[in-house]
């Protein structure tokens, strides 16, 4: 219990330093191409919250998107997964709908999972086996349903990539809609208060999905890749959570897609 506390105020601390932040100047970089942006607050944000794991807990590994823990190997002992911004395209030009995402494992196993919506101030938390919340509120359980009755998430990228995309466009053919809010943490967190049945993606990394991934599960949801696989939080995933009727529907659509099936292998370093 003094972990997830301890989380709770963390991130709600890391959350108010960067929107004092965001009244100064600062710079944006590009990381692997010009839209995979990074500026100093997502910098500043993860060595924030490092810094304050680090003294509270000295023990503790630390995996951050902007350069911690990028040499762990194993998940023995507690593990924090961070990503200080998540949805930094949409910090830089909308100054709102983003997150920072912050997944605890104990020994590998999940123990705790936060998402908080910096600039809404809303905080989805749970704790392994203890229910899930928004603020103080109980989330309740996940409802079931049909794709074709049902609004889901994804990234437009996939919808254009050769190998990959016809069961990504099947599926936009098939639901009632389809959203692309940019930050996977917050689509996530959508899917955990039910406005959005599944979210999925074909990459991601673990800190992207850490955190939610527990949140959902609590809720009675399925957090896998998009053949139904067991996440692997060390390494990047392909990744489709949501209720569990849905979930069992959309990962046909990959799994009946054999140019996907061996370009997802190639990939995501399987075959």
């Amino acid at each position: 219990m003094e972990i997830y506390l301890f989380a709770k105020n963390l991130i709600q601390d890391a959350g108010a330093f960067i929107r004092e932040r965001m009244t100064e100047n600062y710079n944006i970089d590009s990381k692997s191409n010009r839209n995979d942006l990074v500026t100093d607050v997502d910098r500043e944000t993860e060595t924030f919250i490092y810094n304050r794991i680090g003294e509270k807990f000295k023990d503790h590994q630390i995996i951050g998107e902007e350069g911690h823990g990028f040499d762990i190997d194993d998940m023995k002992g507690v593990t924090w997964v961070v990503d200080p911004i998540d949805g930094t395209l949409n910090f830089v030009h909308q100054h709102e709908n983003f997150a920072i995402s912050i997944g605890i494992f104990i020994d590998g196993e999940p123990y705790a999972g936060l998402i908080l919506d910096v600039m809404k101030g809303d905080l989805y938390h749970a704790r392994h086996g203890e229910g899930a919340y928004i603020n103080d509120t109980q989330l309740t359980d996940i409802k079931d349903t049909e794709l074709k009755s049902s609004l889901v998430s994804t990234n437009s990228n996939w919808l254009v990539k050769d190998g990959i995309k016809k069961p990504f466009i099947q599926i936009v053919k098939d639901a009632r809609s389809v959203r692309s809010y940019g930050s996977a943490a917050l689509e996530i967190a959508n899917v955990a208060k039910g406005t959005s049945s599944a979210a999925l993606f074909y990459r991601l990394h673990s800190w992207d999905f850490a955190g939610g991934m527990i949140i959902v599960s609590e809720l009675g949801g399925l957090t896998t890749t998009l053949l139904g696989e067991e996440m692997r939080i060390l390494e990047t995933n392909s990744i489709l959570t949501g209720n569990k009727k849905i979930h069992s529907e959309l990962v046909q659509y990959f799994k009946d897609d054999d140019e996907f099936i061996e370009n997802h292998a190639r990939f995501h370093g399987l075959d």
